[in-house]
């Protein structure tokens, strides 16, 4: 039978650290981590936060916060049976998809969020026109109605990428997007 003996060398290197060296050794595990949580920073990143999503005009300044450092930043548009959808890629990492969705009449906003969101929503604003999180905004665009096939124009903005929650900012966001949307041609051009 083989036994393993520790060493007394090694017993001694163990307790002969000293209480200084201990809390240095902290500190400095302290500044890298904190160092590395400078990430979402505007001054990290390498790209400009887009003005325009897919054609509607943002605020690039107000949805700056919701996008992380990264090297690039790539949009795209999708059309999908009645949806323009608008996803916005950081390096290779979707951040915000904004859809613009056409639904039966008579919907609601708390039931186009139903099919959508990524966690429960329960704020809301303008007696339900708008609802939203930290993350996620829907709206319904007011007059934007396309009574041949009896549809209402939707909107939502979700940024499953961004680790950034502000509700308050997103209510502001969706708001001021539907907004946009309504004096668009998606909603001229359909609407009769």
């Amino acid at each position: 039978m083989i036994r393993h003996r520790k060493s007394t060398s090694n017993r001694h290197r163990e307790t002969s650290r000293t209480p200084a060296f201990t809390a240095l050794t902290a500190l400095a595990a302290l500044t890298v981590i904190a160092g590395c949580s400078n990430g979402d920073e505007k001054g990290d990143r390498n790209y400009a936060v887009p003005s325009t999503l897919c054609g509607i005009s943002v605020n690039s300044d107000e949805i700056g916060p919701f996008f992380p450092a990264g090297e690039s930043i790539t949009v795209q548009k999708d059309d999908h049976l009645g949806s323009q959808i608008c996803k916005v890629i950081v390096d290779k990492k979707l951040i915000l998809t904004a859809t613009q969705s056409w639904v039966a009449k008579g919907k609601t906003t708390a039931y186009f969020t139903s099919g959508q969101t990524l966690e429960k929503i329960s704020l809301s604003s303008n007696a339900g026109q708008y609802r939203f999180s930290g993350n996620e905004g829907f709206g319904k665009a007011a007059d934007c109605a396309h009574n041949e096939q009896d549809q209402e124009l939707y909107t939502a903005l979700q940024f499953q990428g961004s680790k950034h929650n502000d509700s308050d900012a997103m209510k502001y966001l969706i708001t001021s997007y539907t907004k946009e949307v309504e004096s668009s041609a998606q909603c001229t051009a359909d609407a009769s």
